[in-house]
């Protein structure tokens, strides 16, 4: 079983590597689902831990302009020269079906790096999941991601169940959002490669000027779910 991190900060990514985690999503702006994060913090924490990062350049929808692929294909260079093991993305049509010429661009540059590649939780707004997911494999997307189109994995376990079942074994699942040490070993029952979860908590409310709340990470929270897998 694969336990990812999903962190926004080198203490993060050194609180995974200590607690024995496979590898970590590196994020910025995890406020809002995940940014791409800075060459510098994906170098810096790519020297610890197998570290797959987020390729998104705004927050918002999965529908992406041409020259916002463009950024993303740069991106991915700079990524896989600071080090980057896999990156994590997805892109939708305005009608929320799979990108299927945008996401092909994307894995193909990835592949120029030989880096893995995740398509991410922009799979929980398809409106037919099993067609999607045959769209991600042929593709040729290594995982998936997803909460099984619910605010959580655990509400959407029946679903993931079922994205195992499709899947037969031609991709990797990986379930993600709202997991925990009480609900970690459900979800793996029903099949899947791997679970992903935050690592981190909030320390302050957001400012008054409109900075961000600070996070710090949950030492407590990856060591109950970890220690489930010794």
């Amino acid at each position: 079983m694969t336990l990812e991190v999903c962190v926004d900060s080198y203490e993060s990514a050194q609180l995974a590597e200590r607690f024995g985690a496979n590898r970590i999503e590196l994020c910025s702006g995890l406020s809002v689902g995940g940014l791409t994060p800075s060459t510098g913090l994906t170098a810096k924490c790519a020297e610890i831990i197998e570290l797959h990062a987020m390729l998104r350049n705004r927050e918002g929808d999965f529908v992406y302009a041409p020259r916002s692929i463009k950024i993303m294909l740069d991106d991915i260079d700079s990524l896989a020269q600071a080090g980057a093991n896999g990156i994590v993305f997805g892109c939708l049509t305005e009608t929320n079906e799979i990108d299927i010429e945008a996401n092909a661009m994307l894995i193909q540059e990835a592949r120029l790096f030989g880096l893995d590649t995740t398509f991410h939780r922009a799979f929980d707004y398809c409106k037919d999941p099993k067609k999607s997911l045959e769209t991600i494999i042929d593709l040729g997307f290594n995982r998936l991601l997803t909460s099984g189109k619910q605010s959580s994995a655990i509400e959407g376990i029946e679903l993931i169940r079922n994205l195992v079942s499709w899947g037969k074994g031609r991709i990797e699942i990986m379930a993600g959002s709202g997991v925990n040490a009480s609900n970690a070993l459900q979800l793996i029952e029903v099949g899947v490669d791997a679970i992903h979860f935050t690592s981190h908590r909030l320390a302050t409310s957001e400012d008054a000027f409109g900075m961000g709340a600070k996070t710090i990470p949950d030492e407590e929270k990856i060591a109950s779910i970890t220690r489930l897998f010794e």
